[in-house]
């Protein structure tokens, strides 16, 4: 089975084009691809499928342990980036934007800046709208759903601060619901930039970025400059008296490289 291999800011992605040919992957299948001693080595999984008209293409996301998650922010803008270079999307002046469908619904992506020879890339993704009423205090954080649930709190020295330990024994809190959510810690830098470490589930260790992640910290800090250990961001969006609109995360890019992995 052919393979291609892109990162978000260092979160990084195997991606499978099942368009023509559809492997019917399993958990154990994902699972082991995406270990990074016996398999690809990534932080998930995706597919790129046919869409119904009007969309480019279809996504499906599946964790590191191979179970499915609704969206991923930083998979999105790789796998845009992907159907970009496979031929998809439309010309707007200098920007080639894109629509595909993921399970929370319809998004859309522009390729902002694109390098042949190095690989590497800026690409913008709309977020779903995140309601008022589904941010709520937990903890000495708070909680809220931008695709997937985020708990964000606020630390000192997070360069210092334990965030796996932490992150795992807040992971399965039960206030963060009975499938867990992941755990954002942030800390403000000189300047005005927040600096953000996630512990994702379905991972179930920190990754470098994590684009939904990014995009619930910058909505309950209410700032939009974010530095993760992979790359910075930048959230814009809308406020109403009841939600956020107009969301979008925009980050850097990697094509990695492409192989065959046998699979059983």
């Amino acid at each position: 089975m052919q393979f291609y291999k892109f990162d978000g800011a260092g979160n990084d992605f195997v991606i499978i084009d099942i368009r023509q040919r559809d492997p019917r992957l399993t958990a154990e299948t994902i699972a082991r691809i995406c270990h990074r001693r016996r398999g690809v080595g990534a932080d998930g999984l995706m597919t790129l499928g046919t869409a119904p008209e009007g969309y480019d293409f279809v996504m499906r996301y599946y964790n590191a342990d191979g179970l499915p998650a609704d969206m991923c922010g930083n998979g999105g803008r790789c796998i845009a980036l992907f159907a970009h270079l496979l031929g998809m999307g439309r010309r707007v002046g200098e920007t080639v934007c894109l629509r595909f469908l993921a399970d929370d619904g319809a998004h859309e992506a522009a390729i902002l800046h694109w390098d042949d020879n190095s690989r590497q890339g800026t690409v913008r993704l709309g977020m779903r709208d995140v309601q008022l009423s589904g941010l709520r205090q937990v903890l000495q954080g708070q909680l809220l759903n931008t695709g997937v649930p985020h708990y964000v709190q606020q630390v000192k020295d997070l360069e210092q601060f334990d965030v796996v330990g932490e992150g795992r024994r807040l992971r399965h809190h039960p206030d963060m619901g009975t499938e867990g959510a992941n755990i954002d810690f942030v800390e403000l830098m000189p300047g005005g930039m927040l600096r953000v470490r996630t512990y994702e589930r379905g991972v179930e260790d920190e990754t470098w970025a994590c684009g939904t992640g990014v995009t619930a910290c910058a909505l309950v800090t209410d700032i939009r400059h974010i530095r993760t250990r992979g790359g910075d961001f930048e959230v814009t969006y809308t406020s109403t008296p009841d939600r956020y609109t107009d969301i979008q995360l925009t980050g850097p890019v990697s094509y990695n490289f492409k192989g065959e992995i046998m699979i059983a």
